[in-house]
């Protein structure tokens, strides 16, 4: 009598999973998630640490574009971090700037609101992106060198930084949401 109760309700559990599936979406038909800026802003800022990693130590060259020669200039260094960290967040980056537009596209920011992606300016334009804060909050820096001529990195804690970089500091800045757009 048991065997006969656990198979009856075998039975009517499977029948109502195949009934009721007609009614279930399946994965072809579920609608592409609708993702807020804020989140696609998050996922942005996240994949640029991975995205960097990838052009430390190429050659430098002034104009070069590292899509086409394997070679990059700042301009073109942030232009590809920011262009590929938008794609990989289901957005869109505004395009090619040399510095001084990307600059004009920018807003400041405090030192205890940095985030990936945000550059460290000197006053004489010179820039590094931030492009990852650990949680200690140890922030590592990326920038193509002309003097190295490489694209090279650095950290918050190296002494270069306190001698150089913040002694000649401008400020942090942090592109404009207006640079990041939703893809079509």
């Amino acid at each position: 009598m048991k065997k006969f109760l656990f198979i009856t309700i075998l039975i009517l559990g499977c029948a109502g999973s195949v009934l009721g599936s007609n009614q279930e979406k399946t994965i072809e038909s579920l609608e592409p998630i609708d993702l807020s800026f804020g989140v696609q802003e998050k996922i942005f800022r996240e994949s640029i640490p991975v995205i960097a990693n990838q052009f430390i130590s190429i050659p430098y060259e002034l104009g070069g574009n590292p899509q086409q020669s394997e070679t990059s200039d700042n301009s073109y260094l942030f232009f590809s971090i920011y262009t590929l960290a938008a794609q990989n967040a289901g957005l869109s980056y505004k395009g090619y700037l040399p510095m001084l537009h990307l600059m004009s596209n920018t807003r400041q920011v405090d030192k205890n609101d940095l985030q990936n992606g945000d550059l460290i300016v000197l006053n004489n334009n010179l820039a590094a992106m931030i492009y990852w804060i650990d949680e200690s909050g140890k922030m590592y820096f990326i920038y193509a060198s002309e003097k190295r001529q490489q694209v090279i990195t650095f950290t918050s804690d190296n002494p270069v930084f306190y001698v150089y970089w913040l002694e000649n500091l401008k400020g942090f800045y942090r592109i404009s949401d207006a640079m990041l757009t939703p893809e079509p």
